[in-house]
């Protein structure tokens, strides 16, 4: 597809009888942001490394920037930025140094600029003031922009990141969502493999959702919002009987810390018809809002299982 930086169709990975990868048909747009989401296990790390031509798919199709992969490979892959795992590099060598030897081992970089351009990755990405420092000084946030450094030591139609704010500070994690967004500005695609939904909600225009090697959801951030519905999150002493009200009109509700919540069905009663019943019936309401469905909302419904923010 002319329009996608990424296509696959029915992609399959297999590991001995057993299907990590399961007919994948994946769509993602040239110049969008792109999260790729999914728990442990769900298969996403293994999707990443057969579209990098790491490890050979057992069925489908790939194709890398409208090229098939892994055929391609050595066509395409200049064009392709990857941190994938974490960045590794030597502790005894410097940000520069390490990133000069990695440019130097790339047959395609330009020798005559190199210097430029890794001064250049250096202070897109903070690192300017450290980059004479040895890489077993820096933090772990420190060597995860270090890793897209090294990414963007020359222009690339797609970038792949894997995790790209694992180990940062708030600041940092600032720092590099603003980066991936210029990125997408110029006309980069990013492919941004994450377990943060807050962040890809911030950050993607588009998300694919994997469960247990399967595609579950895939589109705009707003359509795989919309796909849930509204909640209603209401304020209240009372959560009990809230829960019971809401019953009534069809609408089954949790309570929360603050009230109760519910996922409002199509056939539920307009807001103000419920807000009317729980007043009329004693419930003693300090806040009533109806909100547009978070994607983590989304995710949980589309693969039963929340979000592990530790992994």
């Amino acid at each position: 597809m002319t329009d996608a930086a990424i296509a696959t169709s029915g992609l399959t990975k297999r590991f001995r009888s057993r299907a990590v990868v399961d007919g994948l048909d994946l769509h993602v747009p040239r110049g969008s942001v792109f999260g790729f989401l999914g728990p442990n296990g769900s298969g996403k790390t293994t999707t990443i490394r057969m579209l990098l031509g790491l490890i050979s798919p057992s069925a489908g199709d790939i194709r890398v920037l409208g090229e098939r992969m892994p055929d391609r490979g050595s066509r395409i892959l200049p064009r392709v930025g990857a941190l994938v795992e974490g960045p590794a590099f030597a502790p005894y060598l410097s940000g520069t140094a390490n990133l000069i030897r990695r440019d130097t081992a790339d047959r395609y970089a330009p020798g005559s600029t190199r210097t430029a351009r890794v001064e250049a990755a250096l202070d897109r990405v903070g690192l300017g003031h450290a980059a004479s420092k040895h890489v077993r000084a820096y933090s772990l946030g420190m060597k995860q922009r270090l890793g897209i450094a090294g990414a963007l030591l020359t222009d690339r139609d797609l970038l792949v990141l894997d995790e790209p704010t694992n180990g940062l500070d708030p600041q940092g994690t600032r720092e590099v969502r603003s980066l991936v967004r210029s990125l997408a500005d110029e006309g980069t695609t990013v492919f941004v493999s994450s377990h943060l939904l807050a962040e890809i909600e911030q950050v993607c225009t588009h998300a694919a959702i994997m469960r247990a090697g399967r595609l579950v959801a895939q589109g705009s951030i707003d359509e795989l919002r919309r796909g849930s519905g509204p909640v209603v999150a209401v304020e209240t002493p009372d959560a009990p009987l809230a829960v019971a009200v809401l019953g009534r009109l069809g609408v089954d509700a949790i309570t929360t810390a603050s009230g109760v919540e519910a996922a409002l069905p199509e056939s539920a009663p307009p807001a103000e018809v419920l807000a009317a019943a729980l007043v009329g019936d004693g419930v003693r309401l300090r806040g009533f809002a109806v909100r547009s469905s978070s994607l983590e909302e989304r995710f949980v419904e589309l693969t039963g299982e929340g979000f592990d923010v530790e992994q």
